[in-house]
């Protein structure tokens, strides 16, 4: 199976919807361009900056086959999964394949409380069910279990679950993944966007980073530097967006990022209910940010 395209910076890009929380295609459209302007080396329909969670079938689907259509072959598009049953990821991987997306990440099944025997089982049975290469997706904060290193390790033997993006904020486990899975040709990439630098470092292939639907360049910079072996300058970059990504605790997650697209001129709309937006004090807080990163 051809992995070689899972690399580099990939936004998790947001859903612009309209009065009744529909997709709104020409947002939609312009997001994905300006995300392609800012030099990215892939796009995720449907993560958790995406909304997936307040949109129902139909969206869903509008929304992922709008991206990929509007992307053009330019850079592989990933479809994201955070149903909770098993029969529900098999049915959206199958979407994800029709539609003809380059890949899927997987979230594990948020409010339940599996065994690593279940969540393994669960993973497999997703992954059996499509040819697509499968990136699972350990986020513990928002869903409520973790992916141990050693349930990582088992995964990685199954042969279309390529990837991970690890969430979790905790570096030493991101660099556990890296180290027991660096001889299968398993692909780590970043889900903190404030550690991208340190898991390349590691050994992570990339990221998957909301700031990047904002400043993609900016992200970009971090791993073509790194890529091109000049640290110092990977890490002014990383430097420089970290303000950025501290200013998400603005308003609930994950408000901000469309509150800062909208602040530097690209409509995207408000959040699904029941999350609204910023304070008039933190959206100027966050139009500082902006300014001081040279977004704004």
């Amino acid at each position: 199976m051809d992995t070689g395209f899972i690399r580099g910076v990939i936004p998790p890009i947001v859903t612009p919807v309209d009065a009744d929380e529909c997709v709104e295609e020409q947002g939609l459209r312009n997001v994905v361009e300006h995300v392609i302007a800012g030099g990215v080396h892939g796009i995720l329909a449907l993560g958790s900056n995406g909304e997936f969670y307040g949109l129902d079938q139909e969206q869903q689907e509008r929304a992922v086959r709008i991206t990929i259509e509007q992307t053009a072959g330019r850079v592989p598009v990933y479809m994201g999964i955070g149903a909770i049953a098993t029969r529900e990821c098999v049915r959206l991987a199958r979407l994800g394949e029709s539609l003809k997306a380059q890949a899927i990440t997987m979230l594990p099944p948020m409010f339940l409380s599996p065994s690593e025997d279940e969540l393994y089982r669960h993973f497999r049975q997703v992954a059996e069910a499509t040819a697509l290469p499968l990136l699972l997706y350990n986020n513990p904060d928002r869903v409520g279990n973790c992916i141990s290193a050693g349930l990582l390790e088992r995964l990685a033997d199954i042969p279309n679950i390529v990837g991970v993006k690890d969430s979790s904020g905790d570096l030493t486990l991101t660099a556990e993944y890296i180290r027991r899975t660096r001889d299968k040709g398993f692909k780590v990439m970043a889900g903190r966007d404030v550690m991208i630098l340190g898991s390349l470092v590691y050994g992570a292939v990339g990221c998957v980073a909301s700031t990047a639907n904002i400043v993609p360049a900016l992200v970009v910079d971090i791993y073509e530097k790194f890529m091109a072996g000049d640290l110092q300058g990977a890490l002014a970059a990383q430097f420089k967006l970290a303000p950025l990504r501290m200013a998400f605790n603005l308003a609930s997650f994950p408000v901000v990022t469309k509150e800062a697209m909208n602040l530097i001129g690209l409509a995207v709309g408000g959040s699904i209910l029941p999350n609204t937006g910023c304070s008039e004090l933190n959206r100027s807080k966050l139009a500082d940010i902006l300014k001081q990163t040279g977004a704004l």
